[in-house]
């Protein structure tokens, strides 16, 4: 699907691509092509005069392949994060064109950030002036949606830190989910992984851009340019602290399931000792010999169930007086 964005009298206006015609609409600044199609990929080039890139070469890694310019047209991939908000976040790749003040975008997911800009554009047409403009805005939108990403995260973190540092008091330490909190903190870690490869892939991408801008000579511009790659400099800083917090609360829970393992094991131990001495007794008066005086006292059964009793009470004692239990 492809869907025109177009700067006239003072208003953004959307559009399909007209049928029966290669022309272009008047005031043409971004065209936005989502999971194109044979016939869209024909439109693309025989209107703009690119080649659309294919789905496995904006996979690949190599920066000769992501960023490169081709003629007129500037070509630069970048991998979005997308999915963020369930359980399984993701990153897809997003090829930006930009080419006689033309911008054109080429996904095969939908990020919020696109949306969210072209709301953004729609309240202030002055975000869609060319394609230069229109690229870097998009970028902040980017970045703003990676900086929400990452606010969710710190939420979650905050949230399990109570969880598991908070003091508990008498049996609410075994009411904590440690599955649960596992599985919360390497959801966390992924999104963090996440963004910190967008992060990195959208320094690049700028970085190329700003020395094409810097050739252009459009102050403005690089302008934009220095401010989005602050916010992204900033992120990374955040996203590398929130790496270090889910490390100190992975370790820290499974600190506590040791500990919680070793106190049932602890308990298991006590009982196994408590009652030894008394199976012991059992045992002894369990034989079958003739010459076992007890067998004929009057008082042997008496004796020996107080003694089995008596050899489990005294290690109990034992063990609360030197505070083990």
């Amino acid at each position: 699907m492809i869907t025109l964005y177009c700067r006239q009298q003072g208003k953004v206006v959307t559009s399909e691509p007209p049928s029966g015609s290669v022309g272009l609409p008047s005031g043409l600044i971004w065209i936005d092509a989502l999971d194109p199609s044979a016939e869209d990929t024909a439109w693309l080039k025989a209107v703009v005069g690119v080649e659309v890139p294919t789905p496995e070469e904006m996979r690949e890694i190599e920066p000769s392949s992501r960023l490169y310019r081709e003629g007129l047209a500037l070509f630069m991939t970048a991998s979005l994060i997308n999915r963020t908000e369930t359980h399984e976040p993701e990153t897809r790749a997003t090829t930006f064109v930009v080419v006689d003040n033309l911008l054109l975008t080429i996904r095969y997911a939908s990020p919020m950030p696109f949306n969210t800009f072209a709301t953004r554009i729609r309240a202030n047409p002055a975000l869609l002036e060319s394609a230069e403009v229109a690229l870097v805005e998009l970028m902040d939108a980017i970045v703003d949606r990676l900086a929400d990403t990452l606010e969710t995260v710190d939420a979650n973190v905050n949230a399990l830190s109570q969880s598991i540092f908070a003091p508990q008091k008498g049996t609410d330490a075994a009411r904590i989910d440690y599955t649960s909190a596992l599985q919360t903190i390497g959801l966390n870690a992924i999104r963090c992984t996440k963004v910190d490869e967008s992060l990195v892939s959208l320094s690049r991408l700028l970085s190329f851009f700003d020395s094409d801008v810097r050739q252009a000579g459009q102050k403005h511009v690089r302008a934009r340019i220095k401010d989005v790659q602050r916010d992204i400099l900033s992120l990374m800083g955040y996203v590398e602290r929130l790496s270090d917090r889910l490390t100190l609360m992975l370790d820290a829970t499974l600190g506590l399931v040791n500990i919680q393992q070793n106190a049932i094991i602890k308990i298991f131990s006590v009982i196994a000792v408590v009652f030894l001495p008394p199976t012991v007794v059992a045992s002894m008066y369990g034989m079958n010999f003739d010459f076992m005086p007890e067998l004929h006292w009057e008082f042997g059964y008496p004796f020996a169930v107080g003694l089995m009793i008596l050899s489990a009470v005294l290690p109990y004692l034992y063990f609360r007086h030197r505070k083990w239990l």
